[in-house]
């Protein structure tokens, strides 16, 4: 078994709770009851998970959509703040088991990046979760500068999650098994993540790092298609989509557990651009790390996507049992 990082393991803070409720309202309470369990715990549920998957280290993220969407800006900004030192004190209990994303309030792009730059400097924190637009503004929107410029400053990645779209597509009306994780979200995912290419964003900030979930969201199996029809329509950046997202680009095994995809993102990104998440506990971390384990890699890829990767990203030690 190798060891690994994972990068997309959720949890909840006493003032996100609220924002999260909705999000299980159509699905079994007993199964949104233990999620329920699972996020308010950072201790042996949790270590249990991670042991059983091999993951010796899990960054925490608050579930989305988080503050995200409050209305009150000043609200959103205070509770995030006390999300994050929440989570801070939880690590801190556990420092060689746990690090952390930051959670922002984007209703003010420059007081989150502010807060950024606080998760990271006095919190150690190696990054932020974004979860989405944020109550009908996408991250393209050049109010958002501030909060790019910050992380591309201080190195550390932002990691793009899924969030209801503002209006549900028509043509998943009367199919709801498609709603949310079946299919809307990385619709509205990959969506978002080529809107902030399209609009320009790793141009002006070239050291920024982005990161997707499940594989990229669909996106690396359609570079070709992007270059070709952005040269049809006349493509307003200096260099094909594809360049950005191989460059800007990083995703994650959360949420996708079969060789196919795996094997799609790896030949179109390359193994440096890709890490372990399990997506603890709306997945079962167990089965991602057996997957990860068994799946058919150069064991140099292997480890690069267990944990390396992660290490040189995040600057995070090296897993104690890593092979």
């Amino acid at each position: 078994m190798v060891r690994k990082i994972a990068i997309e393991e959720h949890c909840l803070s006493p003032g996100t709770v609220e924002y999260w409720m909705p999000t299980v309202s159509e699905i079994d309470p007993a199964v949104a009851t233990r999620f329920y369990s699972r996020l308010n715990d950072f201790g042996e549920q949790r270590l249990k998970a991670m042991t059983n998957g091999g993951i010796d280290r899990a960054v925490l993220s608050i579930a989305g959509p988080g503050v995200q969407a409050e209305r009150e800006t000043a609200t959103a900004t205070r509770r995030a703040r006390e999300a994050n030192d929440f989570l801070a004190r939880e690590i801190y209990k556990r420092p060689e088991r746990y690090s952390g994303f930051a959670h922002l309030a984007m209703q003010d792009p420059r007081t989150a990046a502010n807060e950024l730059e606080r998760c990271v400097r006095e919190l150690h924190f190696v990054g932020a979760m974004i979860n989405g637009h944020t109550n009908g503004r996408y991250l393209d929107d050049s109010a958002n500068d501030p909060l790019w410029e910050r992380a591309a400053g201080l190195g550390v990645p932002v990691y793009l999650h899924p969030a209801d779209p503002l209006v549900p597509a028509p043509v998943l009306d009367g199919v709801p098994v498609l709603r949310r994780g079946t299919w809307e979200w990385g619709f509205e995912t990959a969506s978002h993540l080529l809107r902030i290419l399209y609009g320009g964003v790793f141009e002006r900030f070239p050291a920024l790092r982005i990161v997707l979930g499940r594989l990229g969201e669909t996106l690396p199996y359609v570079l070709w298609r992007l270059d070709s029809r952005s040269k049809l329509h006349g493509n307003v950046l200096a260099k094909p989509p594809s360049h950005y997202l191989k460059e800007n680009l990083l995703v994650t095994s959360s949420g996708m557990g079969a060789s196919e995809p795996l094997y799609c993102a790896l030949g179109a990104l390359g193994a440096g651009h890709m890490l372990f998440a399990a997506d603890y506990p709306f997945e079962n971390a167990e089965e991602a790390g057996r997957f990860l384990d068994a799946v058919r890699l150069d064991e140099g890829a292997r480890a690069d996507i267990a944990y390396r990767n992660a290490m040189r990203l995040f600057g995070l030690p090296q897993p104690a049992a890593a092979s």
